[in-house]
């Protein structure tokens, strides 16, 4: 079986939430602590930490990830995608995971590994109620396409091109909730 790689794209600016929003707790626990506890790591063979903050380098380490500095997230997600990816383009897929989803389980993304595994000629993903969510697993004969993305442009510019390339995982709304502003992780907070 090919390698499977992940990405955790923790580089942005957080510009609606108004300060690093990846530290920001949730039952006492960082975004970004939530985002790396829910990798599977049997399910994969490297993971890879993209960020423009040193503070989540060192975390990264500590979880035994690779870290990869971002100097320059204002080029958007497309840069962030590239660099995580750049590490891992000898895996025969990869995971991409934005860093604000504190409710995803790891058992979750156990089992979207295992679907990609079954058809790893498709781009496997996390949904709702039939609607896409994030992460999402591309399999290599994408990563060319994700190489030439631009700006805040991501891997749901690809998808949306090859919609009968994409199955879905079905799990519960909360796992997919992302934290955008501060009042979304309040609201969070009074739920949990």
């Amino acid at each position: 079986m090919e390698p499977l790689g992940y990405v955790i794209m923790a580089a942005g600016n957080a510009r609606r939430f108004g300060d690093n929003k990846l530290t920001a707790q949730l039952q006492g626990r960082s975004l970004i602590q939530r985002a790396m506890e829910a990798v599977p790591t049997e399910s994969f063979d490297r993971v890879v930490v993209v960020t423009q903050y040193r503070e989540i380098m060192r975390l990264a380490e500590e979880f035994h990830f690779a870290a990869v500095h971002n100097p320059h997230p204002e080029l958007g997600i497309s840069h962030t995608l590239q660099l995580g990816l750049t590490g891992l383009r000898d895996c025969g897929g990869v995971l991409f995971s934005v860093a604000d989803q504190p409710l995803l389980r790891r058992e979750t993304v156990s089992k979207l590994a295992k679907l990609w595994q079954s058809q790893p000629e498709k781009i496997a993903a996390l949904g709702c109620g039939g609607k896409r969510g994030n992460p999402c697993i591309f399999p290599a004969r994408f990563f060319p396409e994700l190489m030439e993305l631009e700006g805040d442009r991501g891997g749901s510019a690809v998808i949306r091109k090859h919609e009968n390339d994409l199955v879905l995982l079905e799990t519960a709304a909360e796992e997919l909730y992302d934290v955008d502003t501060a009042a979304a992780l309040e609201l969070l907070k009074q739920h949990t």
